[in-house]
């Protein structure tokens, strides 16, 4: 099944180990393959942000390989 990066934009996000991390904001692409390279997550008031890598703008990246599964909540991995 194909789901596509504007279907993601607003989605709550968990680590596996049921941690809220935020909503996914935004994702960055390749731009010679267009293939999604990163997610960036809105983090929750909870999390604390010295955790993880951060962009300029203060959203959480992940790597697009840490996305576990895509239902009504994004999971992602470490």
């Amino acid at each position: 099944m194909k789901i596509f990066e504007d279907e993601l934009r607003g989605k709550n996000v968990m680590s596996e180990e049921g941690v809220y991390l935020g909503i996914l904001r935004n994702s960055i692409f390749d731009e010679k393959t267009g293939l999604l390279t990163s997610i960036l997550i809105e983090p929750s008031e909870d999390v604390d942000p010295r955790l993880y890598h951060l962009d300029d703008m203060g959203h959480l990246v992940f790597p697009f390989e840490s996305v576990k599964s895509v239902k009504d909540v994004i999971i992602v991995g470490s």
